[in-house]
């Protein structure tokens, strides 16, 4: 088990390529044999992130695995990073809790820019390709990576899934990451910058009982406002709860369904690929 945050070491993801339909399986493990200060001998065989957890459990000695998996993480992701910025690429991370509205969103945009932006998407998902085959149905590349029993996507998928969609150049990749509102915050992936999406069926005061992903988000899309008639949401009191854990933290309000608010979020998003230059800088 992950000491970050609790997913097994198995969630090593699935990556479905949905343009050909290739499924590519990650297999990282190796076996070798131990002899105990008793004579003892023990051969197992084990997935090559969780062998700092095994050596530590039969050698007796204490390592800070949370902080390990990090770095390990964040070096890849900085690779991802200059990929990105090699290409011009604007990857942005969108991260929410499930069913707050991320995929049609995500369906919306991509049907309303695609004469103006080239977009692609790589799907995060614990299992089944039905939001990829959704984002497929616009036109959309896409990749889906089933992360199994894993909680959140990381870098090495990322770059795994970036091989598989090859996103072309001065374009736009959205990572729809895992529906969870804690371990997706914890792992750089490469991107611009997090995205965290909240809708107005969920409590408004999320940004103080997960302030994390919050803090480390520069952008909050509050969705299905078109429902706030129908529901006990407090927009502003929300809104407040964000700026208290993040004062910077940008604030659309939108509705995927009947289109409001989605003027500012797409001036927003095309005036950031217009700026690609900053990449370079």
């Amino acid at each position: 088990m992950c000491v970050t945050c609790g997913c097994s070491d198995d969630a090593e993801g699935k990556i479905t390529n949905l343009q050909t339909d290739e499924i590519n399986h990650h297999h990282d493990h190796h076996t070798h044999t131990h002899t105990l200060p008793d004579g003892t001998v023990i051969t197992h065989t084990h997935h090559h992130d969780e062998a700092p957890q095994i050596h530590a459990k039969i050698h007796g000695t204490t390592i800070s695995l949370e902080q390990d998996i990090l770095a390990k993480n964040n070096l890849l992701a900085a690779q991802n990073r200059g990929w990105f910025k090699g290409r011009n690429i604007l990857a942005l991370n969108l991260m929410s809790s499930p069913g707050a509205g991320k995929t049609t969103l995500l369906t919306r945009t991509i049907h309303d820019l695609k004469q103006q932006l080239p977009i692609s998407v790589i799907e995060g998902d614990q299992e089944t390709t039905n939001d990829a085959q959704k984002i497929k149905e616009t036109g959309c590349k896409v990749v889906q990576i089933n992360t199994g029993t894993g909680c959140h996507l990381d870098a090495s998928m990322i770059e795994r899934g970036l091989q598989q969609l090859n996103p072309p150049l001065n374009s736009v990749v959205m990572i729809e990451n895992v529906g969870n509102l804690v371990c997706p915050a914890l792992f750089d992936l490469g991107e611009y910058l997090k995205v965290v999406i909240l809708s107005v069926t969920e409590g408004e005061d999320k940004p103080l009982k997960y302030p994390h992903i919050f803090r480390a988000s520069e952008m909050m899309i509050l969705t299905k406002v078109d429902l706030l008639p129908y529901v006990q949401f407090d927009v502003e009191r929300c809104i407040e709860y964000a700026k208290q854990v993040n004062p910077n933290i940008q604030v659309f309000q939108v509705s995927a369904m009947t289109g409001e608010g989605l003027d500012n979020w797409y001036k927003w998003l095309t005036a950031k690929v217009g700026s690609l230059s900053i990449f370079l800088l």
